[in-house]
């Protein structure tokens, strides 16, 4: 229990650094804008022709007595929107963090920063390409397990009572889980730390995952939500990240008061 509450502390810590943090979360909201664009374009194709898809793809109950054959295709036609729903806010993060790779890695750095107690932060060391490629290639990894629990969640759907209560409970759950996988893995790939050990440190502290995670999920429902959280949760699953990892946060400290000075000839820190 005390996981729990501790992994949505991590979720309002992020969000009130950000808020701290002003430019810093003007430039997170961009690569969240271009992504909502892009799904609620995908959503409302769906939404429109979902059914015409429905009536496609079972052409077994053309010949179904009415009102039968309206209200079965009518279920999935809602069941087929929820699983779309559901992958959407599973993989929205991945593409979001795809597309804003450069900002997001720039602001974990600052919160890294900001908590350790020297103001030195964790680098991969590695070209932006590079980075990109392992974050595009765990990313597909995490979605294709979250999509192989989104169809079996689906499937279970089906069962009278089951179906509508318990499914959709189990899959906030699962969702939060792998939305907080994706978030940490911002700040624990600069670690070195690959897809398998992540989900091996994630594991081991469920609770917390699901504290920071399913009330993320629940909130992404809502598309303009998910925008405007992005930076603030990448901000509390780096803080996570240090959790898992070990790691001193006793440095922590108001960034205004002791933001890292640019170094000459680099680029400013950020949101500076």
């Amino acid at each position: 229990m005390r996981d729990l509450g501790a992994g949505f502390k991590y979720l309002m810590n992020g969000q009130r650094w950000v808020a701290a943090h002003g430019k810093a979360f003007g430039r997170g909201l961009v690569p969240g804008l271009v992504t909502l664009v892009l799904y609620l374009g995908a959503l409302i194709c769906l939404a429109v022709w979902g059914s015409d898809f429905v009536g496609w793809a079972t052409p077994f109950a053309d010949d179904w007595s009415s009102p039968w054959l309206g209200l079965f295709r009518g279920f999935l036609t809602v069941l087929l929107f929820a699983l779309a729903l559901l992958l959407a806010v599973v993989t929205f993060t991945a593409v979001t963090l795809l597309v804003g790779q450069p900002f997001y890695e720039e602001l974990s750095e600052r919160v890294d920063r900001d908590l350790s107690p020297d103001g030195s932060a964790p680098e991969s060391g590695l070209p932006l390409w590079k980075d990109l490629w392992i974050s595009a290639r765990d990313s597909l990894r995490v979605v294709v397990r979250a999509t192989l629990w989104g169809v079996l969640l689906f499937a279970l759907g089906f069962i009278p009572f089951v179906g509508q209560t318990l499914v959709p409970a189990v899959g906030f759950m699962v969702t939060g889980f792998f939305l907080t996988e994706e978030l940490t893995a911002v700040a624990l790939q600069r670690r070195g730390v690959d897809v398998r050990t992540r989900l091996r440190l994630l594991r081991a502290r469920r609770s917390m995952v699901w504290g920071f995670g399913t009330p993320l999920a629940l909130a992404f429902l809502v598309p303009f939500v998910a925008v405007f959280l992005m930076p603030g949760a990448v901000a509390g699953a780096t803080m996570m990240a240090r959790d898992l990892m070990g790691e001193d946060s006793s440095g922590a400290r108001p960034a205004e008061e002791h933001a890292p000075a640019p170094q000459p000839g680099g680029p400013a820190p950020y949101g500076v």
